[in-house]
């Protein structure tokens, strides 16, 4: 089974930037899907970012494409999350997940999951 840990949450002013980081153990990390989803206090779960095995296909959320890029090193076994101009409305708990067979959005299709790191932006 596959385990991931997340990194590089925190506080940031608005219109700051952030880095996150999932790094991944266990089976071959580039037969994996990876994706990022985030839930703020309150809320569902919601899907943010996604990417292809090989890293040449990405899928962005309405709410932040043009402002996240998300990647991934297959030879580091990690993706990234790169979070620019940040909002009070992007402060939420953001996990890592990973999935075999295609792209979803969905996260109940999504088989491993990271313990989630926390990102805060203040106005």
């Amino acid at each position: 089974q596959a385990q991931l840990v997340e990194s590089g949450g925190g506080w940031v002013q608005a219109g700051g930037s952030l880095r996150l980081s999932c790094a991944v153990s266990g089976p071959t990390f580039s037969n994996y899907f990876m994706a990022w989803f985030r839930q703020a206090s309150g809320k569902d779960r919601e899907f943010v970012a996604a990417i292809n095995r090989s890293g040449g296909s990405t899928y962005y959320s309405r709410s932040v494409k043009g402002q996240f890029t998300i990647s991934r090193d297959n030879a580091k076994n990690t993706v990234y999350l790169q979070m620019n101009s940040l909002k009070p409305e992007d402060t939420a708990d953001y996990y890592c997940a990973a999935k075999a067979g295609s792209v979803s959005d969905d996260y109940d299709r999504y088989d491993y999951w990271g313990q989630g790191t926390q990102v805060t932006v203040s106005s």
